[in-house]
């Protein structure tokens, strides 16, 4: 690039950084905001310093570095040490479209939303039955009792039967409930023991027509009485979890919807059954009872209860769902491996067969090819029961190929699989331990006088008025947050703005105004120079207020106040 005058360059600071270009450089990507600055009459658009001779951006100095330099070389590179939100809102600033990003930081730049596309996946309960925001305590609203009762309760009892970690009350039933699903899956399969099953002899004499009788056999298996009553114990706390759940819960749709919740219901509503048919002789409530004891398996499903309370099985869950593309190309691998080799199999074997045996019974197990199918997987899949096997050369070399196939398909997707787990185990810790977000500050109301209260009382051309205003709200003084002086000194006056500056609804006094000994001193301004930024200074403690406020006249308070 050859000379160019030194009004073609540009300076930038960003952040306290200075940035030094040339004009044509910005003009490289029209319709943006920087190539706005080499527009003509850029000085009265945007924050410029004419002293400096600079235009000034409060943004992310390190990221500016990586936009500016797309203008230089047209390609738009992520920083790998910032987090991806703040470099898309550094762009949606400079106006530069993300989809310029470069391949080579397009998964670097995407990472943080699948972050949060994972996170939000693993929204806790606690989150969605989180109290209402504080805006009613800030503005003092007060609602009825039941209302009120039940607003403030309902969150913290789906919470105490939802969430584990909400409470130490929470986790008492956590631990309830988790003894009782493994005492129910104990007593299920205790249940088929034949320690625990007692032989009823339910033979019966019918009387025949021709006054014979005839004498009908029948034999059942009933459980012991000590294991049906600890199952109704279980089924008993079920079924009060279950009710307090569905009452308490902020969302019935999302609660009928839920795969769990449809378990419960299923795994509770056969022992109700069961007992409200045991009493009835008919033959149809013998067939119910009957259908009944084989649909007692769906407890078994109270398993599934657990993941409440681990986040690992949460995991999995979520693992397998995130999963499902490299299931579908494990599932296709495999498929595609056991039809080649059930099929190679079947003809290595027919290799120096004897011609005599057509079926091939005496000499091989693979009769055919379906046959050979069974014999893919459990090589493939490196099981090996033994069950089935070749017997001749060429279906010994078939059988290594296959096996040493099915290790590397498995071996592919893996992997991928296990990364996933990795990822959203550790975001599920993270959302675990992501402190609560409270609200540090609530605004006061307005002060009479204050800008923007409305004309100060007694100020000329201001009707005289009576102010009324209500208790101060409890709620809202407890939400409020004193300043540490102690640990805000060292913030500098950014941070002091509530000790060294007026509050912001009152008007600045003489002296803040102007900086002399009274009224009429002389301005701290006319000693920094007309135009350009002040640097500091106490007019710059309550950067809240713009350049261009007035404050209005003084009332008689503040000129009581100012001349005591």
């Amino acid at each position: 690039m050859g000379w160019q005058p030194e009004r073609d360059k540009v300076v930038i600071n960003v952040g306290g950084v200075r940035h030094e270009t040339y004009r044509s450089t910005l003009q490289t990507l029209p319709g943006t905001r920087l190539a706005g600055l080499a527009e003509p009459g850029a000085a009265a658009r945007f924050d410029y310093d004419p002293s400096a001779g600079e235009f000034f951006f409060d943004r992310h100095p390190a990221v500016f570095a990586y936009v500016l330099n797309y203008y230089r070389t047209g390609k738009l590179h992520c920083p790998a040490d910032v987090c991806g939100p703040l470099f898309e809102e550094e762009l949606a600033f400079w106006g530069i479209d993300e989809t310029d990003v470069e391949a080579c930081c397009w998964m670097n730049y995407r990472q943080h939303r699948d972050a949060e596309e994972a996170l939000d996946s693993f929204e806790s309960p606690e989150e969605a039955a989180a109290p209402e925001p504080a805006e009613p305590k800030r503005l003092c609203l007060e609602e009825g009792r039941p209302a009120g009762w039940w607003r403030r309760w309902r969150p913290r009892l789906w919470a105490l039967f939802e969430d584990p970690y909400s409470s130490k009350m929470a986790r008492y039933v956590a631990f309830a409930s988790l003894f009782f699903i493994l005492i129910s899956i104990t007593t299920f399969c205790l249940e088929t023991h034949e320690a625990f099953n007692r032989i009823i002899n339910k033979t019966e004499t019918v009387p025949m027509a021709n006054g014979s009788q005839w004498t009908q056999v029948a034999l059942e298996v009933e459980t012991e009485p000590f294991l049906t009553y600890v199952e109704g114990t279980c089924v008993v706390w079920f079924t009060f979890e279950f009710l307090m759940r569905v009452s308490f819960c902020p969302d019935k749709r999302d609660f009928i919807k839920s795969s769990l919740n449809i378990i419960d219901f299923v795994a509770i509503l056969p022992f109700y059954l069961e007992v409200g048919l045991r009493g009835l002789s008919s033959k149809a409530a013998k067939d119910v009872l009957g259908f009944l004891r084989v649909v007692r398996f769906v407890r078994i499903l109270r398993i599934f209860k657990l993941t409440r309370h681990f986040v690992g099985l949460r995991v999995l869950g979520h693992t397998l769902r995130a999963s499902t593309n490299e299931f579908l190309l494990l599932v296709i691998f495999l498929a595609l491996g056991v039809l080649i080799f059930a099929t190679m199999i079947y003809y290595a074997e027919r290799i120096g067969a004897d011609p005599d045996d057509v079926t091939g019974s005496r000499h091989t197990y693979f009769k055919n090819i379906p046959i050979g199918f069974w014999w893919a997987v459990v090589t493939m899949t490196t099981l090996g029961y033994g069950d089935m096997y070749p017997m001749t050369w060429s279906g010994m070399l078939v059988g290594a190929l296959c096996a040493l196939a099915g290790v590397l398909t498995i071996a592919m997707p893996v992997p991928v699989i296990v990364n996933n787990f990795g990822m959203y185990y550790s975001l599920a810790m993270a959302k675990q331990k992501l402190p609560k977000k409270k609200n540090k500050h609530i605004p006061r109301p307005p002060q009479p006088g204050s800008p923007g209260y409305g004309p100060p009382h007694g100020s000329p051309g201001s009707p005289p008025r009576t102010h009324r205003r209500g208790p101060p709200c409890p709620l809202a003084q407890e939400e409020v947050v004193d300043i540490n002086r102690a640990e805000a000194r060292p913030n500098g006056a950014a941070a002091l703005a509530q000790e060294d500056c007026p509050p912001i609804d009152q008007p600045l006094s003489p002296e803040d105004r102007g900086g002399g000994t009274g009224p009429t001193g002389p301005p701290q301004a006319a000693a920094t120079g007309g135009g350009g930024r002040e640097r500091c200074g106490r007019d710059r403690a309550c950067f809240l207020l713009g350049p261009d406020y007035a404050p209005p006249p003084p009332g008689p308070l503040q000129e009581a106040l100012l001349t005591a």
